[in-house]
């Protein structure tokens, strides 16, 4: 399939952007970027009249199927919402009812112009059939917890089953399905756990995925179990961070935590949404892009933040340094596009995604830039952190492959998705 984007504006990763485009893609990759229209036939042309194309986004840290508690555990602080709401509600959780969650996330993904996720959760097969069959990317993690002292690499079924999916599925599905080993976080697994985890992703040359200093008392409490250290020190001194990994929120790292991870080269996982909603706190996000460390963005599950929009997260990841330190011009508009792009391809491993570049894997977006909300729109990279919303995504294209246009998808029947989650809702989950 060979397919041309005429006169288009396009902006790429850093925010760069230029008008009166034409953009051909080749199968699933980006085979030019012209000014003017170039000599030869294509399968499809599509204008690019009031349009804007761009990388598509990346979501860093997920718990996909929890679309299944949207609104279910609301205006609770993080211990509570879990204590009390979310962990016996998972204790509910079937393989059919992560299927159908995950296929709805997924919808909700395409629709927003997100082509990949980062997912730590559990019946991670099911996920996984999700995205294969919608044509989405994502790195999927089977969540690692143990609190038995006596517990073994060879005897702890968590990660015998992580394994087991690592030999199946990684770089299944032409790539777009990568495994990557987790442990929950530091509060939830032992040391000796934690340690034989990071062994395993270090020898299979795997990514890992954690939660850390979400919370100050999380901070806190892992100083008092651990002689002092923090859970970025704790989870380095175990071998974490001898292989690539994204730590998601980051909220309550100390300077030294942020020198650590900038060493390591440790991808930080921005949830400013989730983390205000459950009134987590602010991750440092301008020491740490001063520090060079490597920042992405995630939504976390929606159960905690109700929507999977990382158009929204780069909105309020932008507004909230300015808000918080009083100086506006610190972190600009195109300071937040790497971190929804490349940096979030590069986060999971993939270098050839992230890019609007030639030979670059086709994951593109387009937005409608003809909405009253971007009118006028003196520079792109403002308009689409400041003015653009999701709604304006008029087509998501993964590996060269149009998944969503103009409210059609075109790999899942959305109605056959929505009825079966509220379905799922029916006969699982007590709402009371």
């Amino acid at each position: 399939m060979k397919t041309i984007f005429t006169d288009i504006t396009t902006m790429d990763e850093y925010g760069n952007a230029h008008t009166h485009r034409y953009v051909v893609v080749d199968g699933d990759k980006i085979a030019g970027i012209f000014d003017a229209r170039p000599a030869g036939r294509f399968d499809r042309e599509i204008s690019g009249k009031n349009k804007l194309l761009m990388p598509a986004l990346y979501n860093c840290h997920a718990h996909t199927a929890m679309t299944l508690f949207r609104g279910y555990g609301e205006d609770l602080p993080l211990q509570a919402w879990l204590n009390t709401r979310i962990f016996p509600a998972e204790d509910l959780l079937t393989s059919e009812a992560v299927y159908n969650a995950s296929m709805l996330a997924a919808a909700e993904m395409l629709r927003n112009g997100i082509v990949s996720f980062s997912d730590m959760y559990f019946f991670s097969e099911d996920t996984i059939r999700a995205v294969a069959e919608t044509g989405m990317k994502a790195n999927i993690a089977r969540c690692i917890t143990c609190f038995n002292p006596d517990e073994t690499k060879d005897t702890d079924a968590r990660l015998i089953e992580a394994l087991a999916l690592h030999k199946q599925y990684h770089n299944s599905f032409g790539g777009r399905i990568k495994m990557d080993m987790s442990v929950h976080a530091e509060y939830t697994t032992l040391p000796h756990a934690v340690k034989y985890v990071a062994e395993a992703a270090k020898e299979l040359g795997l990514h890992m995925h954690v939660h850390m200093s979400e919370t100050e008392s999380e901070h806190n409490e892992c100083m008092e179990r651990n002689g002092g250290k923090t859970p970025a020190q704790h989870f380095a001194e175990l071998g974490v961070f001898d292989v690539p990994t994204i730590a998601a929120h980051c909220v309550w790292v100390s300077d030294e935590d942020i020198a650590l991870m900038a060493e390591k080269g440790v991808f930080a996982v921005h949830n400013p949404v989730s983390n205000l909603k459950l009134g987590s706190g602010i991750m440092p996000l301008l020491k740490m892009h001063r520090a060079g460390v490597n920042v992405v963005l995630g939504t976390d599950g929606a159960a905690s933040n109700n929507r999977l929009d990382i158009l929204r997260e780069m909105n309020v990841a932008a507004m909230l340094e300015k808000g918080r330190d009083r100086v506006c011009d610190a972190m600009k508009a195109a300071d937040i596009i790497p971190m929804a792009t490349v940096n979030g391809a590069k986060a999971q491993g993939r270098a050839d995604c992230g890019s609007l570049a030639c030979g670059k894997k086709a994951d593109l977006i387009m937005l409608d830039m003809d909405t009253p909300n971007n009118i006028p729109s003196y520079e792109p990279v403002t308009s689409v952190i400041y003015s653009a919303t999701s709604a304006d995504v008029c087509m998501t294209m993964v590996d060269g492959k149009i998944l969503y246009e103009n409210g059609e998808y075109k790999t899942l029947d959305i109605e056959s998705v929505k009825h079966r989650m509220r379905d799922t809702v029916a006969h699982y989950f007590d709402k009371k």
